[in-house]
């Protein structure tokens, strides 16, 4: 949590304030027997009177800070910590019943209410309200809710703003899935040159997993540049055939496998060798179907090259190489690698492909006709590091 704030304003949390400021104190009730009677022979009879204190206070207390409440005789039975528009902190009472913290961070602008109910039913409350941000960082999740993706499709989110206080961050970051698979997160920058995060796991997903998570992002400050985050994501998505798309840039060939068996032999002409225009090796994860699509060179750092209407085109990084149909290279199909960086095959073969695969699915390039491997932030390159050193990205190794 970043020390400095200088976005938000605020009050300096007090660790206890007088009850006079608060509410009403806490009153146990008299019940029947012996203290009944004594009441009705001329006296009540009263427990010490007490009340809570709450760490934060006032109009614009600091967000960011669990809610810590302490009771000043007595024990805590239960304690509420609602927001304004009906959300509620969760917390546990302390072993000796004094006090109460929540498990999470109070949210900026939002205003608390605070209810306590003591051991002998006594009752006391507060309110407060903290600061607004004048910063809010948001993020872009993938894959898409109730979506089915392909066996090497990772949970990617890219945020809006600079995170430098990553591990808060991935502190509320919660992936289950319906078979326990295991998997790291890993941070990276983002082809676009923002900060990411990825979901992998150790292995391709398994199908027919199904895969939940739950962003507790709310409240967490994500540290200088990067403002907060005023609201929590959830997503879910399930895990489809096990497919995987093996592209020999040598042979000239792309074969998709289904569930270990192949069920198509494509020839292929990849990019040409020895510069700019050569493809790709290693995993590349197709990230989107886009159908019909304009491809101009320049776009891609190729001058005037090209300028053309492309279908069937199934994107493979962010540095624009694809898989499409290219009829104009017929020639090449099989016998050499003439393009300008894309995987290009027939329009009745490009259209059987574009048919069949799903985005997630894994295209397992492998040749020396490459001009490197396809980096972790350019589309989804997390397959093409070592589990070891993914795993060391994570803000909480």
């Amino acid at each position: 949590m970043s020390s400095a704030r200088p976005r938000i304003r605020r009050r300096t949390a007090l660790a206890a304030v007088p009850a006079a400021l608060l509410a009403a104190s806490l009153t146990a009730c008299s019940g029947g027997g012996a203290a009944g009677s004594a009441a009705q022979a001329g006296g009540d009879a009263k427990a010490p009177e007490t009340s809570i204190s709450v760490n934060l206070t006032g109009e614009a207390a600091a967000p960011g800070e669990p809610v810590k409440v302490t009771l000043a005789h007595g024990k805590l039975k239960t304690v509420s910590v609602t927001a304004g528009e009906g959300g509620a902190l969760a917390g546990k009472i302390s072993a000796d019943g004094r006090t109460w913290i929540s498990e999470r961070v109070a949210a900026p602008g939002t205003a608390y209410t605070v209810e306590a109910k003591d051991a002998d039913g006594g009752s006391d409350r507060a309110t407060f309200t903290t600061a607004k941000a004048e910063k809010v960082n948001k993020l872009t999740l993938a894959p898409g809710k109730n979506t089915t993706v392909g066996i090497a499709q990772p949970l990617s989110i890219v945020f809006d703003h600079p995170v430098k206080n990553k591990a808060a961050v991935e502190k509320g970051l919660k992936v289950s899935t319906s078979n326990d698979t295991e998997g790291s997160w890993g941070w990276l920058q983002d082809y676009s040159g923002k900060d990411r995060v990825d979901w992998r796991p150790k292995e391709y997903w398994k199908p027919g997993t199904k895969v939940t998570l739950k962003a507790e992002l709310n409240g967490i400050d994500t540290g200088a540049d990067g403002g907060w985050f005023v609201r929590d994501y959830l997503t879910t998505f399930t895990i489809g055939a096990a497919q995987v798309v093996k592209v020999d840039l040598d042979g000239h060939r792309l074969a998709l496998h289904r569930d270990g068996k192949q069920v198509m032999d494509i020839p292929m002409s990849a990019g040409t060798p020895g510069g700019k225009k050569a493809s790709w090796r290693g995993t590349a994860v197709l990230m989107s179907k886009e159908g019909t699509i304009n491809m101009n060179s320049e776009t891609v750092g190729l001058g005037d090259a090209y300028d053309k209407m492309v279908d069937f085109s199934m994107r493979l990084t962010w540095s624009g190489m694809y898989a499409h149909a290219a009829p104009w290279n017929a020639a090449y199909f099989g016998n050499a690698n003439r393009s300008s960086g894309c995987l290009g095959m027939s329009d009745a073969n490009a259209s059987a492909l574009y048919g069949q695969v799903r985005v997630g699915d894994p295209f397992e390039i492998t040749g020396a006709d490459a001009k490197g491997t396809v980096a972790e932030g350019n589309g989804y390159g997390a397959w093409n590091v070592s589990w070891t050193d993914w795993q060391a990205k994570s803000a909480l190794r």
